[in-house]
């Protein structure tokens, strides 16, 4: 690969920050540093960090900001090279035979015409193998998700991918991306990943995010609630985090909780505090264990009103 990738070789600090900025992403100093890093060395990212933290986002903000395609490769046990890299169109390969033996010719498939299906004609591309072979600029994104929850093997299965932009058919040849596209790779660290597969990667932690990053995230992404609703429900949020729930509730399901109580105020700009049994009776869409959701007794029910109270005053 070359030192610096053309596309982003101009890309300034101040670029990716507007761009981040265009897309309601938040993104602290080292964020943007380690991102921008990431595009003008050509270096897949490998971010990691809570569920709801904002990893997945990052890829998707980038193929949004970057008006380029997003290629998703959900990772789950049991991935193959049938579901990530490529595999043959072996119907339209018989046919293609079948057609050729029964022609006539002189030798028919002994000719030697057997070799002609495989070619790109039958190849059938998969997220990796797409997002190698295409050719736009800027290219496109590849999200290769919870790549944790694959097995090794599908790790040693990427690494030419990953060191080379590059994928290896038998049959074909190799094909090797003409303009790479930008990779992230997302870990919930459910397990450990190989010392091989992170050699290839920067590196980016996603910390939880602090109250006053997760207040900016839904005023961005949920203007139609009241500035002094979507603060106390930060506020909760932040103080249901200290108590030893089974899932830890993420920047997603607060963005859900403040949609939820957005469509539940007939007024967006109703400035009333939220009664008790409102903030009651949509705890489902913030927690989502019964373990978690029966945990919030009237104790720690009034505790989290009074965080919402005495952040409200603060404010």
């Amino acid at each position: 690969m070359n030192e610096t990738n053309p596309v982003f070789s101009s890309l300034t600090e101040s670029d990716l920050r507007a761009l981040f900025e265009s897309t309601d992403y938040v993104a602290e100093d080292d964020v943007v540093t380690t991102v921008l890093l990431a595009l003008r060395l050509e270096k897949p990212l490998l971010v990691e960090g809570e569920p709801g933290s904002g990893k997945t986002e990052l890829g998707k903000v980038l193929a949004e900001g970057f008006d380029t395609e997003l290629i998703r490769l959900q990772c789950y046990e049991g991935l193959t090279a049938e579901h990530t890299l490529y595999e043959w169109n072996y119907t339209k390969q018989l046919l293609a035979v079948q057609t050729d033996d029964s022609g006539g010719g002189d030798g028919g498939i002994d000719s030697g015409s057997v070799g002609s299906v495989f070619t790109e004609e039958y190849l059938l591309e998969r997220p990796l193998l797409r997002a190698l072979a295409a050719e736009s600029a800027p290219p496109p994104v590849l999200l290769i998700d919870e790549i944790d929850r694959a097995d090794e093997e599908f790790e040693a299965l990427l690494l030419e991918v990953l060191s080379d932009m590059q994928v290896s058919i038998p049959e074909f040849g190799t094909v090797t991306a003409s303009v790479p596209p930008v990779v992230i790779v997302t870990s919930n660290r459910t397990r450990g990943l190989s010392d091989a597969l992170k050699r290839r990667c920067l590196y980016l932690h996603l910390e939880p995010p602090s109250y006053e990053k997760e207040r900016a995230i839904v005023r961005r992404k949920v203007p139609e609630l009241d500035g002094a609703i979507a603060t106390e429900l930060c506020a909760m949020t932040q103080r249901l985090r200290e108590e030893p729930f089974v899932k830890q509730p993420g920047v997603a399901e607060t963005l859900d909780w403040a949609r939820a109580v957005a469509q539940l105020r007939a007024d967006g700009d109703d400035p009333e505090p939220l009664s008790p049994s409102t903030v009651e009776n949509t705890l489902g869409c913030l927690l989502k264990e019964v373990e978690d959701v029966e945990r919030v007794d009237d104790a720690l029910l009034s505790a989290l009103l009074e965080s919402a109270r005495e952040t409200r005053t603060d404010g």
